[in-house]
């Protein structure tokens, strides 16, 4: 199953990204997690104008955790403080919670398991939102083609509401490496996404692919 943020509550400047890091807390699935655990929230600036206009493949900062899937097809950066969350088999996923417990941030990344392709990612996602929550998502912007770090891929901007009417803002993207394709996702409730997506960004520029 293609991830999905669970049912509780996905760029731009490097340098304000990197300060925002160095001040986060230490510690670090397809949709079907269910968010746990009390988190410190993360600092993170505020960040202005359209995904992916400013999307550079390259490493993670300094202190962030990597998590392989199990195929070895790919692999996800985390900042430090997000935890690890139940996954679907086969699958990685980590979440950044609130010091009350909301969820903030939502990291996951699944293997290729549908007719996924690069050319025609964002209407895929599009289409599987709206089969899984009954209501279509919104489009904000896509990329295709994107050179990611191992391979190449495409990711989709976008706006839904879950079937028990939790609302989410996420960047997915489908990537292709030599061993195969896999799904990213992050995403965050859309009234802390503006504080967060540096990291989000960050998180889809360091994804690898092999």
């Amino acid at each position: 199953m293609i991830a999905a943020v669970p049912t509780m509550a996905t760029a731009t400047s490097k340098a304000s990204t990197a300060a925002a890091v160095a001040a986060l807390i230490v510690t670090l699935a397809s949709g079907c997690g269910a968010p746990h655990g009390r988190g410190q929230e993360p600092a993170a600036a505020v960040s202005k104008g359209p995904a992916f206009a400013s999307f550079r493949a390259g490493a993670a900062p300094v202190g962030w955790k990597m998590f392989g899937l199990p195929d070895g097809t790919a692999a996800l950066s985390v900042p430090p403080e997000a935890e690890p969350a139940q996954s679907d088999p086969g699958s990685v996923t980590a979440e950044v919670h609130s010091p009350s417990g909301e969820l903030l941030l939502y990291f996951n990344a699944t293997p290729k398991q549908g007719d996924e392709t690069v050319a025609a990612w964002p209407e895929f996602r599009l289409d599987h939102l709206a089969d899984e929550n009954g209501s279509p998502a919104k489009q904000l912007s896509s990329r295709v083609g994107m050179a990611f770090l191992g391979g190449t891929g495409s990711c989709v901007e976008d706006t839904y509401t879950t079937r028990v009417g939790h609302d989410y803002h996420e960047l997915a993207c489908f990537v292709e490496g030599a061993s195969g394709g896999s799904v990213l996702v992050v995403a965050a409730p859309p009234q802390v996404w503006d504080r967060y997506s540096p990291l989000v960004q960050q998180a889809v520029d360091a994804y690898v692919v092999r």
